[in-house]
Formats: structure tokens, sequence, C-alpha cells
């Protein structure tokens, strides 16, 4: 029964953080869970996230068309896939840390739907820079092994802001989602780590030193401009750290 017991926290974790993290359908779970527990499948999700592009991108390719509008079709699937939450994060961030003097009023200014043009800007150069970088990875033959890597690293950060910023607001998803433990995001970043070195052996140096200073920077200012983390942020965090590790792989591919 205990072996069967964790098996099902185990599926429940997962369905859990796909639930939370993308927009494909999961069946119901009975009963209430604790959504700060699932973060260790963060990574897993990312890799799943990762592989779709992949493979819309692999036959893509197949069917003849140029690395460019592989590219588009890539981070199309990671978007629709993921409902733009991180993109929408991003925007937001960059509207309420660069409009607002206070750090209630960026709270304020992140809360708002609309978009202005801090959101815009950040936006736009964040699905360029993307699109400049799988296209020269696929230039080079190099598909999967990126969109995988970077697809989960950008989701191993996101419970390690979380676990060392609090909430900077009393409520709002990151909020209701809670706090992963130590043990937990320590979980997430051993699957994480032992998936890089897997897919690309001594790279995984290289990128765990740009992903861990890209989150250092992210932590940074999210504790000056907002005094924690929100989920708003936390999408920031992951476009960032996405955006560096995929750089980072041009860098090894060459």
């Amino acid at each position: 029964m205990a072996r069967n017991s964790e098996a099902g926290d185990i599926f429940g974790d997962l369905v859990l953080a796909c639930m939370l993290l993308t927009r494909i359908p999961m069946p119901t779970q009975d009963g209430v869970r604790d959504v700060a527990r699932s973060a260790w499948a963060w990574p897993l999700v990312g890799l799943l996230v990762g592989a779709l592009a992949a493979l819309v991108a692999t036959i893509a390719l197949a069917l003849g068309l140029p690395t460019s509008l592989a590219a588009v079709a890539a981070l199309g699937t990671s978007i629709i896939t993921t409902g733009a939450m991180h993109e929408d994060g991003l925007a937001d961030t960059s509207d309420g840390f660069w409009g607002g003097r206070t750090i209630e009023r960026r709270l304020e200014i992140m809360r708002d739907s609309r978009i202005g043009s801090y959101g815009v800007l950040a936006l736009s150069l964040s699905v360029l820079a993307r699109w400049t970088a799988l296209s020269a990875l696929f230039a080079t033959g190099s598909i999967w092994v990126p969109l995988l890597v970077a697809g989960a690293t950008s989701r191993t950060v996101m419970p390690i802001a979380m676990h060392l910023l609090p909430n900077a607001r009393d409520d709002g998803l990151s909020h209701g989602t809670g706090r992963p433990d130590r043990q937990t995001v320590l979980i997430g970043l051993a699957l994480t780590s032992l998936v890089v070195l897997l897919l690309t052996g001594t790279g995984l140096l290289w990128i765990a030193l740009v992903t861990a200073a890209a989150l250092a920077g992210m932590i940074q200012i999210s504790r000056q401009k907002t005094g924690g983390q929100t989920g708003d942020t936390l999408g920031a965090t992951q476009q960032v750290c996405e955006l560096a590790v995929l750089s980072t792989m041009i860098s090894l591919a060459s």
C-alpha cells in the first residue's frame, strides 16, 4: 500500500505540475493537494514543453521549411502549450519594475491586465532573441537538445526563486501556490542536472554557471523592486533563464 501511495503521490504531482504550467488537459485530482510540493516536477513539465516544440520543429524542417520558420513553429508551440503564462509574466514585470516608483505602485501596475510600453518592448525583444537563438541552433542541426535543456532548466529556477524570496503580496498565483521546501527544490535541481549532464556532458558546467548568474540577477532585482516574488516575476525569471540557456547552447554548438 505504501508503494502504491508513493506512486500515486508522484503521479499526482506530475499532473498538478502540468495543470499549473501548461494548458494540456489533465485528469481531475481528488482531494486537496499541496501545489508547492509538485515543484520538483516542474523541470519534467519543461522537458515536455521542449519536446513538443522540438517535435514540431523537426516536422517543419522535414517538410523543407527554412530554419527561421521552424523556429517560429517551435516558439509558437511552446507559447500555445503554456498559454503564454511566462511571456505574460515578463510583460507585467517589465511594466511594474520600470513604470512604478514605489513597491506598492509596481505591484499595482503588475496586477493591471493592460500592457504598457515596457511590457511590449520586453516581450518583443524576448521573442526576437529566442527566435534568433533557435534559428541559429537549428542551422547547426541542433534541435532537440537545446529545447529540452532550456525547457527543463528554465523551470527549475522558479522553485529556487520561490524558496529564496518571500511572497511580495498576500494573494495571487505565487502566494496561492505556496513556497517549496528545500527538499523539493533539491530534487528538481538534481533531476535537471542529470538531464543536462546526459544531453550535454561537460556543457552542464557552463549552462549551470550562466543560468545561476541569470537567476541571481533576477532574484536581486525582484528583491529591490518588489521586496519578494510574484507569479509575474517568476514568469519573467523563466524567460530570462531560457534565453540564457539558449545563448549558452549556441556557444557550445560553435
